[in-house]
């Protein structure tokens, strides 16, 4: 585990990240893209979401910059009265994660390698650029790439797809629960499921290891609460 990294905590209940995807939101305007995708954001928060991955592989930096400093913004509204505070993390690019002060990176097969991301990140923590409390992760598709992604410091994996799901059709047939059990089994840092995850099946990722689930439709069009998904009470946050 890196040295960035707090330990993490003692949890009663799976982490559940919401990973973002404009393109896929129901809008007819592009113009409309930023605020309905802010709105998204806030809804899931709202619902308990405990992790938001800004997963915009295409906006220029001052427009992620922005989408980024306004999920910060939601993150801190909520989590006022959780457990523990709702995270924001930016996919590969780590100049807008640290120039955000975001809590942490999220890094793909194609992205910075995890070992020179966890070298930049330790300098800007001396620097007191960001907080120690900054995690690095990475998807992995293998036992090997998981196993290499923890000892080059990251702090959590993603790993899958799991199930079948059109969104991961390039990173080939499906894990399966098998291998993701082992999967978690080899790791001694968290390991969120991702792929073709369900209200029907995200239990059993659960049961087979997984520190949480990271998805974009499953929480991007699933209507309910986390009450309904996972059977958990989830604080309201009080007006005014």
């Amino acid at each position: 585990m890196s040295t960035h990294n707090n330990p993490p905590s003692q949890r009663n209940s799976p982490l559940l990240c919401y990973v973002t995807d404009r393109h896929s939101l129901p809008i007819t305007n592009p113009a409309d893209w930023l605020p309905a995708l802010t709105q998204k954001i806030e809804e899931v928060v709202a619902a308990g979401i405990d992790w938001v991955q800004i997963r915009e592989k295409d906006l220029p930096a001052r427009e992620l910059a922005s989408l980024t400093r306004q999920a910060l913004s939601i993150a801190a509204k909520y989590s006022v009265n959780r457990p523990s505070p709702v995270r924001v993390f930016v996919n590969d690019r780590l100049d807008v994660a640290l120039a955000e002060r975001a809590d942490g990176l999220h890094l793909g097969e194609t992205s910075l390698p995890v070992a020179e991301a966890n070298r930049l990140v330790k300098s800007a923590v001396r620097k007191q650029a960001i907080n120690e409390s900054f995690l690095i992760g990475a998807s992995c598709h293998s036992i090997d790439a998981a196993q290499a992604a923890e000892r080059d410091g990251a702090d959590y994996i993603f790993f899958g797809p799991i199930f079948a799901t059109p969104s991961k059709e390039r990173f080939g047939p499906p894990q399966g629960l098998d291998r993701f059990a082992q999967v978690c089994r080899a790791l001694t840092i968290r390991v969120l499921a991702i792929g073709g995850i369900t209200p029907d099946n995200a239990q059993s990722c659960v049961a087979a290891g997984a520190t949480g689930i990271a998805a974009i439709r499953l929480f991007q069009h699933f209507g309910g609460s986390r009450l309904s998904l996972l059977g958990e009470h989830v604080p309201k946050v009080p007006s005014g």
